[in-house]
């Protein structure tokens, strides 16, 4: 390999490390976070990273994860046409003025290849924006969950929409953003949930809920949108809201797709800026990136030229 070429590829690795370290700087951060089924309306700028799909009304949520990509759930879209799709982030209300919102149309949308519309397995899709926004304390990105978190049963998560607040009842006006507490449900006490209705729990799938009591859950509306969770002063996003049965109904936790299985695939898609994966564990403190960045110091740089 000719010195040229080598000094050409430290330059490429660092400017990629530079990229992971800017979004871990960034993601996750509500600076101003202090009905879903169950919910209460959420503050305005709590949830930084929650986006609204349109096509004429609302159908989906979604959720920033650069200044160029929403992530969203791949059953939102039984066609990959963009015409007419348009994400609103900074949105509080769906009715009336919102002062701090910006709106997007899409330039692709890229549905899972392995995504099973019967099984809902694999039920995630990016959405490239038309061009790039412009990060304030109402728009934000989200943090990622990496290929090794870990989110025990009884994690605290946080599910974000403008769904219904009971199957068949709209939000009321203002259609105000909802946000609502439940915790995770293991995929063992999931699976023995949806048994008896012939739904399989994969590991692609993460579930939470009030098993036993129900109240609180997603609902139609709320797809394709955020459950997080905080680790620190960082919020991860664990999932993705994909199914249930009914909303909030007791034993039937709603599922999710689980973010942490499609680190490698999300990369794989976005070549440049990518989202900020940090490794989520209930018992840990630590939020870091899986892969520690590439820091290419002046002696390696000139061992290299050397070589």
């Amino acid at each position: 390999m000719s010195v040229w070429n080598i000094v050409c590829v430290a330059v490429v690795l660092l400017l990629k490390s530079q990229d992971v370290s800017a979004q871990l700087d960034v993601c996750g951060q509500a600076t101003l976070n202090t009905r879903i089924v169950g919910g209460q309306d959420a503050l305005e700028g709590a949830w930084p990273w929650q986006a609204s799909l349109h096509r004429r009304f609302h159908f989906c949520g979604g959720s920033l994860i650069n200044k160029d990509w929403v992530l969203t759930a791949a059953h939102c879209f039984p066609s990959t046409s963009t015409s007419g799709l348009v994400i609103y982030l900074g949105r509080q209300t769906q009715e009336g003025s919102n002062g701090n919102e910006v709106s997007r149309t899409v330039t692709q949308i890229i549905k899972h290849p392995n995504y099973d519309d019967t099984t809902n397995d694999n039920d995630i899709t990016l959405l490239r924006l038309s061009s790039s926004v412009t990060f304030t304390n109402y728009i934000r990105p989200v943090c990622l969950a990496a290929a090794s978190s870990i989110f025990r049963s009884g994690t605290n998560t946080w599910i974000t929409g403008w769904g219904a607040i009971s199957s068949g009842v709209s939000l009321p006006s203002p259609q105000t953003l909802q946000e609502v507490e439940v915790p995770v449900v293991s995929n063992s006490e999931c699976s023995s949930a949806y048994a008896s209705n012939n739904i399989g729990i994969t590991s692609n799938m993460i579930c939470a809920g009030l098993l036993g009591e129900g109240g609180k859950d997603s609902c139609q509306g709320d797809s394709g949108g955020p459950m997080v969770s905080k680790q620190g002063s960082v919020w991860v996003q664990a999932g993705v809201v994909s199914f249930g049965i009914g909303c909030a109904l007791a034993d039937s936790p709603g599922v999710y797709a689980r973010v942490s299985q499609y680190e490698s695939w999300i990369n794989a898609q976005i070549s440049s800026d990518q989202p900020g994966f940090v490794t989520f564990n209930t018992t840990s403190s630590s939020s870091r990136t899986t892969t520690a960045p590439l820091t290419l110091t002046p002696l390696l740089l000139f061992t290299l030229l050397l070589s």
